[in-house]
Order: C-alpha cells, then sequence, then structure tokens
C-alpha cells in the first residue's frame, strides 16, 4: 500500500510584493509598464490578492483569511464576492463599482488588483490525426496518485478511464467531490476518476456555446486528451472510423485523475479559453483536495501574477506543479514564469515515417503510417468528377472526384481547403486504393489514420512526384511505412521560448507536441484524436511526475521537479531559452542527484526580491553575473560519486568547483559556477553543467548567459 507522502505546512511571513495596479518588477524584464494588466473599470471581474498567504503555506486557518477578507470586503461597501480563496492563496474576485475600485486601492491590506482575463488553452484537439497507437508500452505505474487536470473537463464514458482491474493502490489522503452538473452525477467518479469539479462563474455562464455542458463533462475535448496522456488506462483497444488502429496507454496509467473544469468553448472558437478566476478558484480547491500533481495545459503567466501565486501555494503545499509554455513563440515569452512551476514546452518530429516508391526504386520519404498498397498513381485534378472544378479535384475534396478515373489508384491530393482526413475519405468514396497527400508550400508533414492508406510529402517532395506522376500515367507506385527510428527531434517553432530578462530558465524542458493520441468525448464525433501544442507536453511531464511520486511516495514534489528537468536529454539545433534542458524521457528518471528547494524558500525568495539565488535546476545568469552557488543532495539509498563538467559554452569559460563530490545518502554539497569571458553584450552563450554519477545516473543543469 502506498504511504501518503506528509505535506510540509509552514510559516512564511507576509508578502511584500506588490502586483496588477502596483506593480514593481520581481526581476529585470519580468513584468514591465508595457505587459502590465490593464486597469480595472467598473462591473470588471477583479482578482483581489490579501496579505499573507493561504492555508497551504500554514500562514492562517481559513476561518481568519475569511475574517480579513471579510474586513476589507466591508471597507469598501461590497457584498459576497464572485470566488474566495484561502488554500493556495488569500483572496477573492468580485465585481465592484468605480467607488469600491477607489477604496480598494488604498486598503493596507491589498496587495494586487488584477482584471480578470481569458486564457487560452495550449493546445487544439484534431479529429484528423492519429499516430502511432501504442502510446506507451507500459502497464503499471502511478498507483495511489492523483493528478488535478484543470482543463476543459474530462469524458468519463472513455475506455481511457474505465475503472478495470489492476489500478493498483487507491490514494490515501485525497479529499476531493465529485459535484454534479449537466449530465454528470456522483456515479461519474470512480476509482480512477476520483473527483471532479466545474468554475463558471468568471467565464460566465451565459457566455458558453450551445454544446456545452454546465458540468465537469468535457465538450471541447481539450481535458479528455490531456488527461488521457497523462493517466489513461494501459492497453487501451482504438478504433477509428470502425478500424482497428492498435492500443493506448498513458503515461502514467495506474494514477488516477481528479478533474477540474475551469475552461469553456465560446460560440465563437476563437472565444474558448479560461478564465483567470475560474483557473485560480481551480488551483485552489486542487490544493485543497490533496492532489500530488497539477497540471495546467493553458498559456498565459509571463509574469508573476494572481495565478502563479495561487501556483506558488500549490508548490508550498508540496503539490507538483506542470505548466504548458504556450505556443505563441513568435510573439509571446514562455507561460508560467514561476521558478516554483515545472514549465514545458513542444517538441516535433518523432511520428511514424512512410514512403511512396518508383518502379526504379527512387522514392520520397514523408510522414504516414500506412499499410503496403501498389498500384497506378494519378493526379486528383485529372479526375475532376463530372460539374466539379479541378481545384475542387485536386484538394480532394468531397463528391469532386470521379470513380471512374480513381477507383483502385494511388491518387495524388494537394494539402488545402478541408482536413487532412476529408481528403482521404473523399479518395475512399471514390474507390482509390491509396493517397499521397502533397503539401503546395513549406509546412509541416502529419501521420494521419487516414480512411485509405496515406504518405503526407513535403512541398518540394510533392512537387517532384507530382511532376513524375503527370509524365508517366500509366506506371505503378508503392506506398509503404518506414521501419525503425522515427526522426529526430526538434523544438517546434511555434514553442514559446524563455525571456532572456527573466528571472529563471524557461521553458524548463520539452516534450512530444505533435500530433499526440488521446481520448476524445464521444460528442466530438469520435472517441480518439491527437492534438498538438505545448499541452500534450504538459500532459506526458505530468504523468511522468506521477511515475516518480508512485514509485517514491516519500520525494517532496522540489526533488520530483529537479529529477524530470535535468534527466532531459538536449535537442540538436535548440538553445537553452528555447529547450531548458531538453526533451523529457519516456521513463521516470533514475539519477540520484538532485537539486532541492525547500517550500517555505518560495515565498522568501519572493519576498526579498531573490528568485534568481534559489537552489532551481537551471542557471540564467546576465552578463553582469560571473558566480552562482547551487547546492545537489544525493537522494539515493547508497554513498555515491559525482564528477561535473561543463559542457557546449562557445563564447565564455564556465568553471565549476569542486569537479567532483563523494555524497553519502542525503548528504548535500555546494558547488560554485564561475563564468569567464566577454562582459559587454553579446549574442546568447548557453551549455550544460552534467553530473555523472558513479552507479550510471546523468543529471544535467542547463545555464544560459544572456546579455
Amino acid at each position: 500500500m502506498r504511504t501518503r507522502r506528509t505535506r510540509r505546512l509552514l510559516g512564511c511571513g507576509a508578502l511584500a510584493l506588490a502586483l496588477g495596479l502596483s506593480v514593481p518588477a520581481v526581476a529585470p524584464g519580468a513584468a514591465t509598464a508595457d505587459d502590465a494588466p490593464a486597469a480595472a473599470a467598473p462591473g470588471d471581474l477583479v482578482l483581489v490578492t490579501l496579505t499573507g498567504a493561504g492555508t497551504s503555506a500554514g500562514r492562517a486557518e481559513a476561518p481568519e483569511l475569511l475574517a480579513e477578507q471579510d474586513a476589507v470586503l466591508a471597507a469598501i461597501g461590497a457584498g459576497e464576492p464572485v470566488y474566495r480563496w484561502t488554500t493556495a492563496l488569500n483572496g477573492f474576485a468580485a465585481r465592484l463599482t468605480a467607488d469600491q475600485l477607489t477604496t480598494l486601492d488604498d486598503q493596507p491590506d491589498v496587495t494586487s488588483i488584477e482584471v480578470d482575463s481569458i486564457r487560452p488553452l495550449a493546445g487544439r484537439p484534431s479529429l484528423a490525426a492519429v499516430r502511432d497507437a501504442a502510446a506507451s508500452p507500459r502497464l503499471r505505474g502511478g498507483a495511489g496518485v492523483v493528478i488535478g487536470v484543470v482543463d476543459s473537463g474530462i469524458a468519463p464514458e472513455s475506455p481511457a478511464f474505465a475503472e478495470v482491474p489492476g489500478l493498483g493502490a487507491d490514494p490515501e489522503a485525497f479529499a476531493g467531490a465529485c459535484v454534479e452538473g449537466d449530465g454528470w452525477t456522483p456515479e461519474d467518479c470512480t476509482r480512477k476518476i476520483v473527483g471532479a469539479r466545474w468554475y463558471v462563474d468568471g467565464f460566465g455562464a451565459e457566455r458558453v456555446r450551445s454544446s456545452e455542458s454546465l458540468s465537469p463533462r468535457d465538450a471541447l475535448g481539450h481535458g479528455t486528451q490531456v488527461s488521457s496522456v497523462a493517466a489513461g488506462n494501459a492497453g487501451v483497444s482504438v478504433r477509428v472510423d470502425d478500424r482497428d488502429a492498435g492500443f493506448f496507454g498513458g503515461v502514467a496509467p495506474q494514477a488516477r485523475i481528479a478533474a477540474y473544469k475551469a475552461c469553456w468553448g465560446a460560440p465563437d472558437p476563437a472565444d474558448d479559453g479560461c478564465s483567470t478566476a475560474d483557473v485560480v478558484s481551480a488551483v485552489d480547491a486542487a490544493v485543497a483536495d490533496g492532489v500530488d500533481v497539477l497540471s495546467l495545459a493553458l498559456s498565459g503567466g509571463e509574469r508573476i501574477d494572481t495565478l502563479q501565486l495561487a501556483l506558488l501555494g500549490a508548490a508550498e503545499a508540496d503539490v507538483v506543479v506542470i505548466g504548458a509554455s504556450g505556443n505563441a513563440g513568435r510573439s509571446a515569452y514562455a507561460a508560467h514564469a514561476g521558478p516554483w512551476v515545472t514549465t514545458v514546452g513542444a517538441a516535433v518530429g518523432r511520428m511514424s515515417r512512410a514512403r511512396v516508391s518508383l518502379p526504379g526504386g527512387r522514392s520520397w520519404a514523408g510522414g504516414g503510417r500506412p499499410s503496403e498498397v501498389r498500384g497506378r498513381a494519378v493526379l486528383a485534378q485529372d479526375a475532376a468528377a463530372p460539374g466539379a472544378s479541378r481545384r475542387a479535384a485536386a484538394q480532394c475534396r468531397l463528391e469532386a472526384l470521379d470513380s471512374r478515373l480513381v477507383a483502385d489508384r494511388v491518387v495524388v491530393c494537394r494539402r488545402g481547403a478541408i482536413g487532412r482526413i476529408d481528403k482521404s475519405e473523399a479518395v475512399a468514396q471514390a474507390g482509390g486504393r491509396a493517397m499521397v497527400l502533397v503539401n503546395r508550400r513549406p509546412g509541416s508533414v502529419t501521420a494521419d489514420l487516414h480512411s485509405v492508406p496515406t504518405v503526407h510529402l513535403s512541398a518540394s517532395a510533392g512537387r517532384s512526384f507530382s511532376r513524375w506522376v503527370s509524365r508517366h500515367p500509366d506506371a505503378r507506385v508503392t506506398v509503404s511505412r518506414v521501419a525503425g527510428d522515427p526522426g529526430t527531434r526538434r523544438t517546434a517553432r511555434w514553442s514559446a521560448a524563455g525571456d532572456p530578462r527573466g528571472i529563471t530558465v524557461k521553458p524548463d524542458a520539452v516534450a512530444d507536441g505533435d500530433a499526440v493520441l488521446g481520448a476524445l468525448p464521444g460528442s466530438t464525433g469520435r472517441t480518439w484524436g491527437v492534438f498538438s501544442g505545448s499541452s500534450a507536453a504538459t500532459a506526458h511531464a505530468s504523468g511522468l511526475a506521477a511515475l516518480v511520486l508512485g514509485e517514491h511516495p516519500e520525494r517532496s514534489a522540489s526533488v520530483v521537479r529537479s529529477l524530470l528537468v535535468t534527466s532531459a536529454r538536449p535537442v540538436p539545433g535548440s538553445s537553452v531559452l528555447e529547450q531548458g534542458s531538453g526533451a523529457l524521457p519516456s521513463r521516470a528518471p533514475t539519477a540520484h542527484l538532485a537539486l532541492d528547494v525547500a517550500p517555505e524558500e518560495w515565498r522568501r525568495a519572493v519576498r526579498r526580491h531573490r528568485l534568481a539565488r534559489l537552489n532551481t535546476s537551471s542557471l540564467l545568469m546576465p552578463a553582469r553575473q560571473r558566480r552562482a552557488v547551487r547546492t545537489v543532495t544525493n537522494i539515493g539509498t547508497r554513498p555515491e560519486y559525482f564528477s561535473v563538467t561543463a559542457r557546449g559554452f562557445t563564447s565564455h569559460r564556465v568553471r565549476v568547483q569542486p569537479l567532483a563530490v563523494r555524497l553519502a545518502p542525503g548528504e548535500s554539497a555546494d558547488f560554485t559556477v564561475t563564468v569567464s569571458g566577454p562582459t559587454a553584450p553579446g549574442r546568447l552563450d548557453d551549455g550544460m553543467l552534467v553530473w555523472l554519477g558513479a552507479r550510471g545516473g546523468v543529471t544535467r543543469v542547463p545555464v544560459a548567459l544572456t546579455r
């Protein structure tokens, strides 16, 4: 039976940092006048943070915090607020008049006033793409651990969340509830889905789309996919379009899920998202319920705001907090700036490969997972149905292909206008045997599960192959799958990188974020699909955290965080501020070295503006800083010898002292990093401090030397 680790509830003193409408920056570049939130207007929902901390930090009991909130509300003449927070945070959300806002700004106990905002989800479900269904060969892992997923809800009918034999030990201290709502009853919670709550007052029930459910039930699909990737059952049969597509398993298949629905669909999908007030309320409840891992696959939070302070409260309660870096890599820095959050970016490139081959042996490779098919090829524009334009036929739109010209052929379709799998469905309806999908301009290729065997080619490969087909209309080609390595990871261009002026390296690491298979609600039209974005990477990291806690329930959240990010492997061609320590592993890390941060240190560092001095598993050093100190601890069960080298730096000399240490179990040692070289502003220089353990463990600490 898993022993629930003891939560450490420690006092921290008052939080002297003011945010929102009175924002000194936490660190250079962490917040500026340009990115400070807008001033509140009458009627806006405002998030108010009070001095002190929530009960998770041991600052006070809930009745004391409620009394403090009541005093502020009475002082400004306000009634009952929309939300109150007492666990992860001391504060409330309320709609106030102009006079109340003016009075509120003068209250001595108020440290932050922030206007509510809508945060986008960090990924989008797709009905189009399904990668290899064997997402995880793991049959066990994560038993007794609860992952709290703050997202768009969950679909309890999915077999990924069925109450199956072999779930292992139940959580011992989780105290969540199963809150009823539209189409949701307490019976929808099981040994697998152990809790479910929903929050809509910030987003507004009147703003949700008609297909939404005012309950924990998922309508968008995002929360269901995140939950299934993190902790979906093992060995689940996947069927798409009445065809077997293999088996699925989450990263931690024995872990339990607590769903906190705080993200909603609007009539216009562009307005979908998560109200910060709803999200903070979900975080506050999750911490009170006793989740072990908290997953937030939503964007926003490039600065230390109300949500980041709530997540600080979660970290103080010994919860492993995982957040998505966001997908606006060209216009925003990585989300979740707080060093107490493990921020995960997206890597791409590891997909199933396929090729189309010519009689003479020439071939072009792309994305796909087809069975082998041989047949004559035809350009789709040359097989237009009566009344259909060549353009519609070229794009393989439904009913645009002439079955007399397509039957038993390998059809070459152009990308665009409609969904990728809609094209293969059109080919199948017309009797085609296979499809070669070609890009018309530079862009990604994918490994979708199509209605017919398919290879997806890049624009250059597609042009070459199409020209060959036009000159050899009667020749036979072969579509087949490529065995072996699925390809080399690279950081996605759209995955948000870290701010070089920030307080710590972000993202902390990356994980697969392209066409990741997950379960879907039946209301979306399919029960399986893929999603892309840093949300998929966040789900992977959350599952890994559950694996570590399932094996070592005594480990603190800070140690788990350190083990995760230092076990990553560098991604070629990406800087530290793009990938953190690199791509996360597919299994629980086994190294015995960790960089620990005591729960009380987070808030103390915030209060003193010394976040950069925390014992984090990375170093972000501006040009003026030439020296830093970190502490490593042997978390293994035997004495071990560890040695360190500095690797990858190009324009600076980075020295580490001492170069080796011998540590008994539980023993710690400081090491000093000294930088010499150019001090004038220049380009980013980065690298890794690589610790090697005598028992085989590798611990990588990324270092970014910024301008």
